[in-house]
């Protein structure tokens, strides 16, 4: 069938592209920021998109100074068809620290609060734990992948934008569950699926996004579940980053999570981003509310 006169015969716009839309927040007045949606979207804002969107408004504030920490909550789902506002308070601009609040409203509603701090790099003690030994990213597939077979119970990650591309070193959990194998941890490559801009601020909130995708399997695989195979409601209550060096993120970088704890219906995560190199960049942790319902016999 020919294509309508007038219309591209294919379509160039890539999920990468969508990605930067969304981290163009428009600036409505002083500290004040409007972020949008992707067209292809869940029943509520995905998390990572808020944090990322927050890093945007809060860096625009506070010049050339690198965020160096967040810590962000989760008050209400954001309604995905309407935009999302940021207001920034300005906290303190000192020498080397800067300090911000973003909130995050819908209608006035409060959806996310996170609280930024920027700092200079300077020199210091220097120490870090050390990369997992894992393969290499070429040698791995992609995660579109290993969604073979599963289109059906993971219609929502299948229909997800992917603008990461995500290589899992161990089975990810909807293969674990149907070899009955048990894992305490989850390591995952990730980079841009593309080139990013040399915005230093754009490659830190593109990890910031890619930083709420994975971190909560390790929950799920130390009890040998699976999203979209067994009943699971799930939801992030906070999430918090600490980034320790520059970095470009659309170089690979290995996300390794992990899960200490899970009690009271949450379940805590921790991950760590390391280059290629094996120089720790980024410490993550996200607390999720977690609740399984076991099939009945």
């Amino acid at each position: 069938m020919s294509a309508p006169v007038g219309d591209p015969v294919t379509d160039n716009h890539t999920d990468l592209d969508t990605l930067l839309e969304l981290l163009d927040l428009e600036m409505v007045s002083e500290d004040v920021f409007l972020g949008h949606h992707p067209a292809k979207v869940s029943s509520r804002t995905f998390g990572g998109q808020l944090v990322s969107q927050a890093v945007i408004a809060a860096g625009r504030t506070a010049g050339h100074r690198p965020i160096h920490a967040l810590n962000a909550h989760f008050v209400r789902g954001g309604d995905v068809k309407k935009p999302i506002e940021y207001h920034v308070e300005r906290h303190r601009d000192g020498r080397a620290f800067a300090n911000r609040t973003v909130t995050a409203t819908q209608d006035g509603q409060e959806l996310f609060v996170m609280l930024a701090s920027f700092q200079e790099w300077g020199k210091g003690l220097e120490h870090a734990h050390e990369r997992p030994d894992v393969p290499d990213p070429e040698t791995l597939p992609r995660i579109q992948e290993s969604f073979a077979g599963f289109e059906d119970k993971l219609e929502m990650f299948v229909n997800a934008p992917h603008p990461i591309d995500m290589r899992y070193t161990n089975d990810p959990a909807w293969i674990l569950k149907g070899t009955g194998e048990k894992l305490n941890h989850n390591r995952v490559w990730m980079r841009a699926d593309g080139t990013l801009p040399d915005d230093p601020l754009i490659h830190v909130a593109a990890l910031s996004y890619s930083s709420d995708t994975t971190v909560l399997d390790s929950i799920l695989t130390t009890h040998g579940l699976s999203w979209g195979l067994d009943r699971i409601v799930a939801a992030t209550v906070n999430h918090s980053i600490w980034f320790h060096r520059p970095f470009r993120f659309d170089d690979w970088a290995l996300y390794s999570t992990e899960s200490p704890v899970a009690a009271g219906s949450r379940g805590l995560a921790t991950g760590r981003f390391y280059s290629r190199a094996g120089d720790l960049l980024a410490t993550t942790v996200q607390e999720g509310v977690i609740r399984h319902f076991p099939a009945r016999r």
